[in-house]
C-alpha cells in the first residue's frame, strides 16, 4: 500500500499438542530458521525465535498486511509439515490457540533477550508460569480452561 507506514512488534507464544517435549535440541535451530521464512516470505521481520522442547516464541517487526491470526497460522501450518517430512514426527501437530502480545520500539532488545534465554528461564519457571504471567501482566482476561495444556519438568532430550 503506498504511503502507509507501520512500527508494530509483536511477541507470538504457542506450544505443542498436549505439551510434549517434541522439539529437539539437535534440530530446533533448523526449524526456527524455516519458521522465519515463513514470516519473511509474508512480509515480516523475524527479529528472535527460541523456545523449549514444548513451545515456542517468536518476535517480529509485524507488517500488518498479513493480519497476525493468518502469520501464526501460516507458520504452525508450515513448519507442522516441515517437522513431520524432515525429523520423522508423523504425529506432530501444534496445539490450538496462540498468545500475541505487542511491544514498542524500545521495548525490542529486552524482549530478544528474554526469547534467548529460554532455557534458563526456564530453569526458575514453568511453561504455565510464564504464559500466565504474559496474560496478566497485559491484562489478558482469559478462562484458565481454554487455556493451553500444561505439563511440567520439560527438559531437552538429545
Amino acid at each position: 500500500m503506498a504511503n502507509t507506514y507501520s512500527q508494530i512488534y509483536i511477541h507470538i507464544i504457542f506450544a505443542v499438542q498436549g505439551r510434549e517435549n517434541v522439539i529437539k535440541k539437535a534440530w530446533k535451530n533448523e526449524l526456527y530458521a524455516y519458521m522465519g521464512g515463513i514470516i519473511k516470505n509474508l512480509g515480516s521481520k523475524p527479529l528472535v525465535i527460541n523456545g523449549m522442547p514444548d513451545h515456542v516464541h517468536i518476535f517480529v517487526g509485524h507488517n500488518p498486511s498479513t493480519t497476525i491470526s493468518n502469520l501464526v497460522e501460516e507458520i504452525k501450518t508450515s513448519s507442522n509439515k516441515f517437522i513431520k517430512e524432515n525429523f520423522s514426527k508423523s504425529t506432530f501437530k501444534w496445539q490450538k490457540g496462540y498468545g500475541a502480545f505487542s511491544y514498542s520500539r524500545s521495548q525490542i532488545d529486552t524482549v530478544i533477550k528474554y526469547i534467548n534465554n529460554q532455557e534458563e528461564h526456564h530453569k526458575k519457571h514453568t511453561f504455565r508460569e510464564e504464559y500466565l504471567k504474559f496474560l496478566e501482566v497485559f491484562e489478558v482476561e482469559y478462562d484458565e480452561r481454554y487455556v493451553f495444556d500444561f505439563l511440567e519438568n520439560i527438559s531437552w532430550d538429545e
